[in-house]
């Protein structure tokens, strides 16, 4: 399979039945986190033509030719997330932080000016066992 993954053409060689998480953690790229295994939780979450998908129920096959983007490939904005959220206290553990950067970025992209109805709903699909997102909406809000 070819991808476009992070701005570059990828060629991979894959398994019969694997996932998009399991191939992008295969190539090394770690922000890509294994939660729950049953798209319950968003921390798998990656970006997919633009949009989130959870890659530990996406099969991989379906990404051929499709530009596949992780947090590693919007380094400088996500670092611009990251600094908002962290200065309203948001990053605790980190561990969703990669799968809500991109997912955040995904909506800002789509929608420039969301309202706080939007955010929750954009959102609802990453967990944050650590902060309760107030913090996440003040820093979006901002």
């Amino acid at each position: 399979m070819t991808m476009n993954l992070n701005g570059t053409e990828k060629r991979v060689d894959l398994r019969t039945d694997e996932m998009l998480l399991d191939v992008l953690r295969r190539l090394g790229l770690h922000s890509v986190r294994r939660g729950c295994d049953t798209s319950a939780c968003g921390i798998c979450t990656v970006l997919v033509e633009g949009k989130p998908v959870l890659s530990c129920s996406y099969p991989a096959a379906r990404a051929e030719g499709k530009r596949v983007t992780t947090v590693e490939g919007v380094r400088a904005e996500a670092e611009e997330i990251g600094r908002f959220l962290a200065a309203e206290g948001v990053e605790q553990c980190g561990f969703c932080s990669p799968s809500l950067v991109l997912t955040l970025l995904s909506l800002v992209r789509e929608n420039p000016q969301p309202t706080m109805d939007e955010v929750r709903h954009y959102m609802a699909g990453n967990l944050c066992r650590c902060s309760g997102y107030e913090g996440h909406l003040r820093a979006i809000g901002k």
